[in-house]
């Protein structure tokens, strides 16, 4: 199987997408633990002021990319810039006003408020011994109202189901005010109206001019709210480009193994796509 299709250069910057190639840069990132490759010399871009799907199998090497690209995890080699700017050879607290990041599944043990959790994002804004402004509150009270949990702010956190507590960590992220955001599945056990609801959020962030970067399971997700997708299949990009370049049998079928068919979504006339055998 090719690694890309001919139509879109491996880097997602085709001229095809319309979208500008500023934002996020990603060039020939490797990963492995002992021999084994994770992530095999990943070129890819997620432009600013789009939304760019990360999509692929179980095992791909998409919450790996995402690590690595917060630089959670070290990459064996490459660079990962944004905005022309080396995110790895960052300070720390450079870096968190540059980029935040919503793991999938992030759990804390911390008896922390949910609005506490979510001041966590104003951390980087402030002195190092400078307590919570009333600024700081403010952007943290619309954080969470933005993620639609704003009733939640006086709640527990580990009270919390795992849907609302992923959506308080959608919150800390949108309170930490950067320009490129990275997320790994962040509709990871919400329901439909709470998943339509956190994508909603991250197009009118990608309208503002941020740089956004997810990892999504539901293809039919990346389908209505990307416009940009990265497909990635034993660690390598396998295709990139716009949603309707992308989420099409021919690309997905080989790297997914079911057949899959490609309607037209009657009011968006985006893809809507349907899989069987």
């Amino acid at each position: 199987m090719s690694r890309t299709r001919p139509a879109d250069r491996a880097d997602g910057s085709s001229d095809a997408s319309g979208l500008s190639v500023d934002g996020l840069e990603v060039a020939r990132v490797t990963w492995s633990i002992g021999a084994k490759l994770i992530v095999d010399g990943i070129d890819c871009t997620a432009p600013a002021g789009a939304v760019t799907g990360l999509i692929g199998p179980n095992g791909s090497g998409k919450s790996t990319l995402l690590r690595v690209l917060a630089a959670v995890q070290t990459p064996d080699e490459g660079r990962v810039l944004h905005d022309g700017e080396d995110l790895l050879a960052l300070g720390r607290r450079r870096r968190a006003r540059r980029l935040a990041f919503v793991e999938q599944d992030a759990a804390t043990d911390l008896p922390l408020s949910v609005l506490d959790a979510v001041l966590l994002g104003r951390i980087p804004h402030r002195s190092l011994l400078a307590g919570d402004s009333p600024a700081d509150v403010a952007v943290a009270r619309e954080a969470l109202a933005r993620a639609g949990v704003a009733e939640l702010a006086d709640r527990s956190l580990g009270t919390l189901s795992g849907g609302e507590r992923q959506r308080v960590h959608v919150a800390r992220a949108l309170a930490q005010e950067t320009p490129l955001l990275l997320l790994d599945e962040p509709t990871n056990h919400l329901d439909i109206a709470a998943q339509l609801a956190v994508m909603t959020v991250l197009r009118k962030l990608a309208a503002d001019g941020v740089t956004v970067l997810t990892a999504l399971h539901d293809l039919n997700l990346a389908a209505g709210a990307c416009d940009h997708v990265v497909l990635l299949f034993q660690g390598r990009v396998v295709a990139a480009g716009s949603a309707a370049r992308v989420l099409i049998p021919e690309v997905l079928e080989p790297v997914y193994g079911v057949r899959c068919d490609v309607l037209t979504h009657p009011r968006t006339g985006r893809p809507v796509l349907i899989f069987g055998e």
